[in-house]
């Protein structure tokens, strides 16, 4: 898969177009009631060459046409205070004006069309990447780990509802999108169906387990990983389709305690979990030249596990004296 460029995939804003188009409405109507404000107190300052008299209309007819166009020379100030006045307030509206409308138009037109098109094109070559919803600091730090294993940032679709995460995610080089993960929309724009992993990290267990469920009816053979704070939410997590539950406390807890018995269990177990340690956990299919011989033989690493047929055996287990075709080997591999 082609490496993406960062990209951010954006959805309508929360604001509606009413509004956001009728406070533009309201600043354009309040500039011209100032710009006929200020005209009308000075309309001895100007001069109408049809009629020498300058109504009320006329004030209005001058400032819109001033406001919008250079003017038609019909109506023209002569005095210094209302060339002044048009000199270095009309016409700033004017400008102002001009780039409000060309904004709105750019937003409601333009911006829009390019977005839709910009979405689609990342969505398009959206194949094998890796969705992590919830980029707080266990997202950011799981897809620090993911680039370090060597997944291009491009591979990433981080998704979030928090401005701030999403822009540290986009400064890493994913793709990102500002949405709610537990909608069935947001995962489906996100081509969850062609993913090769989610990662749930939102921070809450009740969020993360329905995430999880939303994912596994759109993905049923998709893999799914995901953390919960509290152990009791490791079994909900699981039968809402998680392939994977980690208990961050937990994990915090294990290396806590071990650090009781020895200094070097804990350090031992970190360079275990990360791709940085000199030491490093791996999982990986059985090779054709090691069908029937023992785990123990496997010249790759230190084999510890073999799952089979939905369960797993150790090193030591009768089932581990000879691989299968379809065995998964985990090991520890020396940096």
């Amino acid at each position: 898969m082609p490496k993406l460029p960062p990209a951010t995939l954006r959805r309508k804003s929360s604001l509606p177009i009413w509004a956001d188009i009728g406070w533009r409405v309201l600043a354009v109507l309040g500039l011209l009631a100032l710009a006929v404000g200020v005209h009308w107190i000075e309309r001895d300052g100007l001069k109408d060459t049809h009629d020498g008299s300058v109504s009320f209309l006329d004030i209005l007819y001058f400032t819109s046409i001033s406001v919008t166009t250079t003017g038609y020379g019909d109506i023209v100030p002569v005095s210094t205070s209302a060339r002044m006045f048009d000199a270095f307030v009309v016409t700033p509206i004017r400008i102002f004006v001009v780039l409000l409308f060309l904004g709105t138009a750019y937003n409601f037109v333009l911006k829009r069309s390019w977005d839709k098109w910009r979405m689609a094109a990342i969505q398009k070559n959206l194949s094998g990447h890796i969705v992590v919803a919830g980029f707080g600091n266990t997202g950011s730090e799981t897809v620090d780990e993911l680039m370090a294993r060597g997944t291009p940032a491009g591979r990433i679709v981080v998704i979030d509802l928090d401005e701030d995460n999403l822009a540290r995610a986009r400064e890493c080089g994913c793709i990102i999108l500002h949405a709610d993960a537990t909608r069935d929309q947001v995962l489906k724009d996100v081509k969850i169906e062609n993913a090769e992993a989610l990662i749930v990290t939102a921070g809450r267990d009740d969020t993360s387990i329905l995430i999880t469920l939303t994912a596994r009816h759109l993905a049923p053979a998709l893999p799914i990983s995901v953390t919960v704070r509290n152990e009791d939410n490791e079994v909900p997590a699981r039968a809402a389709g998680a392939n994977t539950v980690v208990n961050p406390v937990s994990f915090a807890g294990l290396l806590l305690a071990s650090s009781c018995s020895g200094s070097h269990v804990a350090d031992y177990l970190m360079d275990l979990a990360s791709f940085h340690g000199r030491v490093v956990l791996a999982e990986r299919s059985a090779a054709p030249d090691e069908i029937g011989k023992p785990l123990s033989s496997i010249s790759t690493g230190f084999g510890m596990r073999i799952y089979r047929a939905g369960g797993f055996h150790d090193r030591k287990s009768p089932e581990a004296a000879k691989l299968q075709a379809g065995d998964t080997i985990v090991e520890i591999v020396s940096d």
